[in-house]
Order: C-alpha cells, then sequence, then structure tokens
C-alpha cells in the first residue's frame, strides 16, 4: 500500500460526470457548426455552379475551400473532444467499479466464499445439475432436427405453380417497360441540354 493518496482516490463520480457533459456541450456546438457550414458550402457551391463571371467563380472556389479546411478543423476537434469523453467515460466505469467492488466484498454473504471445500462441493453439484439439464436440451434438439430433416415442403401450399410463374413473368416485364420508357424519356431530355 502506498504511504500517499494518488489524485484519483479523491476523485469523485459527479467531478467525472461534469467533465463529461462540459465536453460534450463543446461537442455539441461543433456538430452545430458542422451542420450550418455544411449549408454554406452547398449554398457557394450552387452560387458558384450558377455564376457566369469566372473571377467571382474563383472567388467562390476561395470561400469554399476556406469553409472545408475549417470544417476538417471542426471534426478534428470533435473526434478529439470524443476520445477525450470515451477516457472520461472509462475512468466514471473504474470509479463506480471500485465503489461496487468495496461494498460487494463487505457484504455478509461474501464470507459464504471464503469457505473452498464447502465451494468445491457445491459447484460440482451445480455442475452435475447443469450438465444434466442441458444432455435433456441437447436430446430434444437432436429429436426436432430428425424430425425437421425428414420432413419435406409440401409444393402444392409452399411451392411455385403455373399461374405464380405468369404472375412473376409479368411483373417483370412490367419492370422492363417502366424502365425502358424512364430511359426513352430522359433521352430527349439530354439531347435538349446538349443542343442548348
Amino acid at each position: 500500500m502506498w504511504p500517499f493518496k494518488s489524485k484519483y482516490d479523491k476523485l469523485t463520480r459527479e467531478e467525472v460526470v461534469s467533465a463529461i457533459c462540459e465536453l460534450e456541450q463543446q461537442s455539441k456546438e461543433i456538430e452545430d457548426g458542422l451542420v450550418s457550414g455544411q449549408k454554406q458550402i452547398d449554398d457557394m457551391m450552387a452560387k458558384g455552379k450558377a455564376e457566369k463571371d469566372k473571377s467571382l467563380k474563383l472567388l467562390y472556389a476561395k470561400k469554399i475551400n476556406a469553409l472545408k479546411a475549417e470544417r476538417e478543423q471542426s471534426v478534428q476537434r470533435d473526434m478529439y473532444i470524443m476520445y477525450n469523453i470515451q477516457m472520461l467515460q472509462k475512468l466514471k466505469n473504474a470509479i463506480d467499479d471500485n465503489k461496487f467492488f468495496k461494498n460487494t466484498s463487505k457484504a455478509s454473504l461474501g464470507n459464504l466464499l471464503a469457505d473452498q471445500k464447502g465451494l468445491a462441493k457445491f459447484l460440482n453439484k451445480t455442475l452435475n445439475t447443469r450438465v444434466a439439464a442441458e444432455d435433456v436440451l441437447t436430446s430434444a434438439d437432436e429429436t426436432f432436427k430428425g424430425i425437421e430433416e425428414a420432413y419435406d415442403v409440401n409444393q402444392t401450399i409452399y411451392g411455385m405453380n403455373e399461374q405464380d410463374n405468369a404472375l412473376l413473368a409479368m411483373f417483370e416485364e412490367e419492370e422492363q417497360v417502366a424502365d425502358e420508357e424512364e430511359m426513352f424519356s430522359e433521352t430527349p431530355k439530354v439531347k435538349a441540354d446538349a443542343a442548348e
């Protein structure tokens, strides 16, 4: 045992939870900024595409690239915060475990575990009970499997008949017609766009 107390011994669960909440708030603010930043990028992209003047297009491109760089930095900051939160969660769990195991070892039932010979007899008895129960289940499982493997699917009920095949063929034909109509309806539009 160390003669002095560690700084972690003085650390309370509430302090860790408070730190986690602060970091989660910072992360939320960054995420909100990322959403609005992406909206700005999308707006500028639309303006840049619609703009005819090359110098203005260049200006939009530079602004978009600056926003993307800023966004990348924000993403890295958010990842750093998330990693921090994970570490603090582990610390909180360690504090909870420490408290849990201290309290559990003080419980009166913990004294039962000190009788190792009695414990060994009880565990062997429990294991034999478990093995017997599992044997019953595995035997029943093998019986189920044997019966199910002997079962042959009734093709009259579950199989495909001629009417089913005809309907399936009709569905496929309708899908093909719809695809062809869609393809033909897009072709004149492409030609019209090319003509402009």
